[in-house]
């Protein structure tokens, strides 16, 4: 048996790449030490009037299972912000959880297509446009095996 199996499979050696005389520098890639690192966000910054008039403000969003119909098509030209491409993504996946397939072809068409009036479609990142079309093939199969 070769002795080098022998030391066991649990048998490992790790090398200190810094030793003790350098410690006022962290090695390359490593984090700065405790005192230089910035001090954390105070949490409790917000006063309680400030607290209070937000709270005021505050609605919250209840989804009844329509999502799409809250969604303003055609989304218009340029860079799609990602709170509106989540929104996107929630509708489609939607449609598809409640089986209603066709309905959710045709919204991934519209939103990658643009209007039909000439209008272009939006910029997408590339995971959104990837989950869409990944929506719609799924949409379409679905649809065509019913």
């Amino acid at each position: 048996m070769d002795p080098d199996l022998d030391a066991g499979l649990f048998d490992i050696h790790l090398s200190d790449s810094e030793d003790g005389a350098n410690d006022a520098e962290p090695a390359e890639g490593g984090q700065p030490q405790r005192q230089e690192a910035e001090a954390p966000a105070d949490r409790t910054a917000q006063s309680e009037e400030e607290f209070q008039s937000v709270r005021k403000g505050y609605v919250v969003k209840v989804e009844n299972g329509e999502v799409w119909k809250s969604i303003k098509l055609p989304l218009g030209t340029g860079r799609l912000p990602k709170p509106e491409a989540q929104a996107l993504l929630h509708a489609v996946e939607e449609l598809y959880f409640f089986r209603r397939y066709a309905e959710g072809a045709r919204f991934v068409r519209t939103v990658l297509d643009g209007d039909r009036d000439g209008d272009e479609a939006p910029e997408l990142d590339n995971d959104t446009r990837k989950l869409l079309r990944y929506y719609e093939k799924k949409c379409n199969e679905k649809t065509e095996s019913s």
